[in-house]
């Protein structure tokens, strides 16, 4: 018994098993570059927590915002900051620092964004939305690397999501005119939050296999936008329920 010869295992050897069938790349470098993402939208997600926290329970905040003329029109600005940065960040996202100071202010000014649409919430709804929003967020990251090994692939999501989303803000576009009442938002939310759900076992999976290692920004942003508007639409569903 003691005269086996002690060998490495897996781990320790820095092994690992392929993520998908007929794998070319190393396994490692893959896990790594994983994990580089998932670490940058832990800090996103951070950030925007306690960014929409402090929008929330400081209430002369949300006050100024919706009850100025000043306010509104920052309100308006930091909504479509983060559209606006998207661009040079697509361009600049493999450039260090600045994908960095770009990924900054993108994720700040989203979170205000969802701080102040918050801000008006009732905080039992905010933590049922925020509850199944994680619980989700994990059963699909889950899933999603269980059946990528098991060599399902699912890059043929992409065509039908975006047209999807292009029904989805048609329908927000006809709300906005024309409003149809309690029973239409919450079938809005239901409809954005299947089409959030499927963004993101879509793009765990391009996580998974597609994205090169150089692209570690712009995964993040892919995968922090579909859980941010998971919740948003999970809190437009619990919100129209409650009033």
């Amino acid at each position: 018994m003691w005269s086996q010869p002690y060998v490495k295992t897996d781990v320790e050897a820095g092994g690992a098993r392929p993520l998908y069938p007929m794998m070319l790349e190393s396994p490692e470098l893959r896990w790594s570059f994983i994990r580089k993402v998932y670490s940058i939208i832990t800090l996103q997600l951070l950030a925007t927590v306690v960014v929409a926290s402090i929008v929330v329970t400081v209430r002369p905040i949300a006050t100024f915002f919706v009850s100025t003329s000043a306010g509104l029109a920052l309100y308006i600005i930091l909504i479509i900051t983060p559209f606006i940065v998207m661009c040079p960040l697509f361009y600049y996202h493999q450039k260090h620092p600045v994908n960095y100071l770009l990924l900054g202010v993108f994720t700040v000014s989203l979170a205000f964004a969802v701080g102040l649409t918050c801000a008006f919430t009732s905080g039992k709804v905010i933590l049922e939305a925020a509850i199944l929003t994680a619980v989700v967020v994990i059963s699909l990251t889950l899933y999603t690397f269980w059946a990528a090994r098991r060599g399902q692939d699912f890059n043929f999501l992409g065509p039908f999501l975006f047209g999807a989303v292009v029904v989805l803000m048609v329908f927000a576009l006809i709300q906005i005119l024309f409003p149809l009442g309690k029973i239409s938002v919450m079938i809005y939310g239901c409809l954005a939050a299947i089409i959030f759900c499927g963004y993101i076992v879509y793009d765990t999976d391009n996580l998974i296999k597609r994205y090169s290692y150089d692209e570690y920004i712009w995964a993040a942003v892919s995968l922090y936008l579909d859980i941010i508007n998971l919740f948003l639409s999970l809190l437009t569903i619990f919100r129209a329920a409650d009033s």
